[in-house]
């Protein structure tokens, strides 16, 4: 019966679960992993309960035996002159024995071997784990926090506090090595090492530990501390041949290095003066920084603060767009988030039991989020976009037909030719890195399947708070907007010309800590052409 349960419970998750992949790129998704989890700890407490009993049933037979032999033992032939002992002894032997080996033999496995037969097919793959992995140090760099912090599990809004051991400090540094990330193996072998240093128990020592942190450190051009390391392994492990090669080698290049160095010091000119290092200097400071560095500073909420003038031109008001019918009433509040381009949220737009039955319709839907090849026009899966996602039309419940008329009566524009409501929920560290919502001029046909001409506009639901994490940035000028459940923003990626806004280029911050749903609608062109009349000026707004 214990079996047969065991599989009914998995059969409640077949629906869901056998169109799964990519677990780590969806929050949502994964939460079936832990009822998955759940079922196989039943399934092995029933066989370690089976097994305890027949443990007792045996011990019980052990120590009836061990009281009778001690006894039979003393005195044999008076013991079996009793004819009763004499019988039993026989049968004991003939009958009870063998009945005794073969409780010993029986297999209590089955049902457990059986039930994770069953599930393992439903299990993350090695891809899950890198990507897990991976986001786990996606999400050191961007928030810039050290290895110790995220593995004692100190994060900003956490509730659930999880530390890590040394093993998987361990697999972490692994897989940074088998991408060649000889900085990311450094942090995490050291993290490890440190652990084991301050007497952690564990199956991985530091030798192994060593080996990997010496060459990762040798990789990024510190010979001094690779060296170090190394005999540091080799005081632990004296016939190590990787590390005694290696110990021959560092010196060997030291002193190579020690002697350009010289070289460099006695030729003329080859070093600049104080007063040109100063200029170098300024210079750098100067230049611009990535676009990479100024997306990860918005995420940390370090981004261009508006000057208080501008901030005094940013408002909020009670709205009903022009005195639409819906909200003469009734008006939403909006509020002004950005004032170039022009972004604007509307607070409490979306109720608790609408979010509720989106996310019902679209999570068994739930698929890898893809973006447009610019070059071949083929979707396809991206690094620098982690998250699932699925399409709801209107004519599938009326809380979407409801949601996209909402839409329509606050923005003004035409939502038959918006593509469908996007449902989208971000996975481990879930991000969208910086990207256009619009089609450029060198990217004629992105959307010229559709007919519907460029992204007008774009519309973009938060159906849940995030504890830390999962901002929306504009790298180019410095705006944040923070997901707070119910809210929505809006903004138009196409100036009145038709011309794309190239100040619109944008990003979703990785998720630090909790778990991101967002929707969103994509307006097209066509349809808008009395709803928003084109303008002569390029830009004008």
């Amino acid at each position: 019966m214990g079996r047969l349960s065991n599989l009914l419970i998995l059969s409640c998750f077949f629906p869901t679960l056998m169109a799964h992949n990519d677990f780590y790129t969806s929050i949502g998704q994964m939460t079936d992993l832990l009822y998955i989890e759940k079922d196989l700890v039943t399934s092995l407490k029933d066989y370690i309960k089976a097994e305890e009993n027949k443990l007792e049933q045996v011990k019980k037979w052990a120590d009836k035996l061990d009281t009778l032999t001690a006894t039979a033992t003393q005195d044999p032939e008076g013991f079996l002159g009793h004819p009763v002992n004499a019988f039993k002894l026989m049968k004991r032997l003939n009958t009870e024995w063998g009945d005794l080996e073969s409780m010993v033999l029986k297999d209590t496995t089955d049902g457990f071997i059986s039930n994770l037969t069953v599930q393992r097919q439903f299990f993350p793959t090695d891809e899950d784990q890198t990507g897990a992995a991976k986001a786990l140090l996606r999400l050191q760099d961007t928030y810039m926090l050290d290895a110790n912090t995220i593995s004692v599990g100190n994060l900003p809004g956490v509730i659930h506090k999880s530390p890590m051991t040394v093993e998987d400090c361990y697999e972490l540094g692994k897989i940074a090595y088998t991408d060649a990330d000889y900085y990311h193996t450094e942090l995490w072998m050291a993290q490890a090492l440190r652990q084991l240093d301050e007497g952690e128990e564990s199956t991985i020592d530091k030798i192994t530990v060593i080996d990997y942190l010496s060459y990762a450190i040798y990789q990024q051009g510190e010979l001094e501390r690779a060296l170090e390391l190394t005999k540091r392994l080799l005081a632990l492990d004296p016939t190590h041949q990787r590390a005694n090669g290696n110990l021959k080698y560092f010196e060997f290049q030291m002193e190579k290095q020690r002697k350009a160095e010289e070289a460099q010091k006695s030729s003329q000119g080859q070093k600049l003066n104080g007063t040109e290092k100063r200029e170098a200097q300024r210079k750098r400071s100067r230049d611009p920084l990535p676009e990479r560095k100024v997306y990860e500073k918005l995420c940390r909420g370090e981004g261009i603060k508006m000057t208080p003038r501008r901030q005094s031109r940013l408002f909020c008001r009670y709205y009903d767009n022009d005195h639409n019918p819906q909200y003469l009433l009734s008006p939403v509040k909006q509020e002004d988030e950005w004032d170039r381009p022009y972004i604007v949220r509307y607070h409490d737009i979306i109720s608790d039991s609408e979010i509720a039955k989106v996310k019902e319709l679209a999570k068994p839907r739930l698929r890898r989020a893809t973006i447009s090849n610019p070059i071949t026009g083929v979707l396809e899966t991206a690094h620098y976009r982690i998250s699932k996602s699925a399409w709801l039309t209107a004519y599938e419940h009326p809380i979407i037909e409801r949601i996209n008329q909402r839409i329509e009566d606050l923005t003004g524009l035409e939502m038959d030719t918006a593509e469908e409501l996007q449902v989208a929920n971000y996975g481990v560290g879930g991000q969208y890195e910086p990207h256009f919502d619009f089609g450029r001029k060198d990217e004629p046909d992105a959307f010229k399947e559709l007919g519907t001409g460029n992204r007008i506009a774009t519309w973009l639901f938060y159906m849940s708070d995030v504890a830390a994490g999962g901002a929306t940035v504009f790298p180019d000028v410095g705006a944040a907007v923070w997901p707070r459940k119910g809210s929505a923003v809006f903004w138009y990626n196409l100036f009145p010309s038709g011309e794309g806004d190239y100040s619109t280029r944008h990003a979703a911050c990785p998720v630090l800590v909790g778990n991101k749903w967002v929707s969103n609608k994509w307006i097209h062109e066509r349809g808008q052409e009395w709803r928003r009349p084109c303008a002569l000026e390029e830009e004008a707004s």
